[in-house]
């Protein structure tokens, strides 16, 4: 997948609606201050047993108006040195699959459906996902973007609430139910950029769903 693949103009961030749950925050300083509210909410976090072996919380970062929000799994080693989501190999890949369709890091949200890495970069686990769904399901309700694309298994099961493998889900569009005002949001799940190193032949397939992801922030 090559960046330099014309890709037509940027789209511009609009602004978000303010959800419920972050509404005291969003209605005095917008969406940033939502985002900062729930980071603050979040805290020290030892909610699940990820807390004893992380080294930083990974909440996620990125314009807080973005148009585009992707979702990952958890945090690798690098995002767990750094604090920061997608900044290893994987994120180095995602960089020029944003960049593919027109925009930059700047212009996107980034985060994970964990917060925290898990031990050897396991599996995340049942009860750690729903430690941290309060979080991201406010990160989602406060950015308010036009679409979400869920970066595997993990972010794609969750998002549209559904077991069906990743081999079925990608490419298909469906809709998160935020709460709040706006309606459902518009979810591509496609290949995490971990599977892509693994497996260069699937970046095809990720370049015909971002060009869906393209057209949708055309509307």
């Amino acid at each position: 997948m090559a960046p330099s693949i014309p890709a037509g103009g940027r789209p511009s961030p609009v602004p978000a609606p303010a959800p419920a749950s972050a509404a005291t925050a969003a209605s005095v300083g917008g969406p940033a201050a939502g985002l900062q509210a729930i980071r603050e909410d979040l805290g020290d976090c030892q909610r699940c047993k990820l807390a004893g072996g992380r080294k930083t919380i990974v909440f996620g970062q990125g314009h807080p108006q973005a148009r585009l929000m992707f979702v990952g799994e958890a945090p690798g080693a690098d995002e767990d040195e750094q604090g920061l989501a997608f900044v290893g190999r994987a994120g180095q890949l995602l960089t020029k699959i944003i960049e593919a369709i027109g925009l930059t890091r700047e212009d996107v949200y980034i985060c994970n459906v964990l917060k925290c890495r898990p031990p050897q970069n396991r599996n995340p686990e049942t009860d750690e996902i729903l430690s941290c769904q309060p979080f991201l399901e406010r990160q989602i309700e406060t950015i308010r973007p036009t679409v979400l694309v869920g970066l595997g298994k993990f972010a794609a099961q969750w998002l549209l609430k559904t077991a069906e493998p990743i081999t079925r889900l990608r490419g298909r569009l469906g809709d998160y139910a935020a709460a709040g005002p706006g309606g459902p949001i518009k979810v591509m799940a496609t290949y995490h950029p971990a599977y892509l190193l693994r497996n260069p032949g699937a970046k095809k397939d990720v370049w015909e769903d971002m060009k869906v992801v393209r057209d949708l922030l055309k509307e």
